[in-house]
């Protein structure tokens, strides 16, 4: 079995794959991880493990996990399913690059815009001779309405809601339909803009906010909430084949 830990910049993920089958999956609290994965395992039989963090990671929790797991951490220059052709691969964040991998996976030969929509909003394109050609990012729908409440004065802190009408009837509203629907006409236009280019185009919309975006997307798309935890578990089967 693999192990696949996400150490992200607001909860760690936790999952176990059997081949490419998730057979387990946790969400908790990073000061946490070392307790959960002492007691998983105990239940699980793992035999290779990956580490991607885009948050801290100290060598204490590095060594502490290594005297666990012998594992592999996700950086730059791992070997990945795919040819980089961005212009700063230094700079390309772990997440986007285990996106790129699922997507190569799951989608062989295809060309695939993959939408990673968590605390920014990541569009990351690959082409169907597995060429990572690059992305854009923009804040996510939490980012967006904490910018309003911080940079001004009288806007109050607003959570998301299902809008109905894109016009808001009180200063709530509004900012629910500036936010919620600029995110849908943001996708929908990526989206129409890489269709225009690519022929064939998959879409993949993944992250924390997957169920409430699919609701309001008119194009066609495949929702995956797993796909970034997929992608590490084929990062982790590539490199064993090496």
């Amino acid at each position: 079995m693999n192990l696949i830990i996400d150490i992200g910049n607001t909860n760690t993920k936790v999952a176990v794959f059997e081949n490419d089958t998730l057979v387990a999956k946790n969400v908790i609290l990073q000061e946490d991880l070392l307790v959960f994965l002492k007691k998983l395992k105990q239940n699980f039989k793992i035999k290779q493990t990956i580490v991607s963090a885009v948050a801290k990671f100290d060598t204490a929790e590095r060594e502490a996990i290594g005297k666990l797991f012998c594992f592999l951490e996700v950086s730059k220059t791992t070997q990945v399913p795919f040819v980089n052709t961005y212009k700063t691969p230094n700079t390309l964040g772990l997440d986007r690059i285990a996106l790129i991998a699922n997507a190569v996976k799951q989608f062989p030969q295809k060309n695939v815009l993959v939408i990673d929509a968590g605390s920014c909003i990541t569009y990351d394109f690959v082409n169907n001779a597995s060429e990572y050609i690059g992305g854009s990012i923009s804040p996510g729908i939490e980012m967006r309405f904490n910018a309003m409440n911080h940079f001004t004065a009288k806007l109050p802190l607003v959570e998301k809601n299902d809008t109905e009408s894109f016009t808001g009837k009180s200063t709530t509203e509004s900012m629910q339909t500036g936010v919620v629907l600029g995110v849908v006409h943001e996708i929908e236009g990526f989206v129409d803009k890489y269709k225009e280019k690519y022929n064939h185009l998959t879409v993949v919309l993944t992250g924390g906010d997957t169920n409430f975006l699919s609701k309001q997307l008119k194009s066609s798309i495949f929702a995956n909430q797993n796909f970034l935890l997929e992608g590490l578990n084929q990062i982790l089967i590539f490199n064993q084949s090496k």
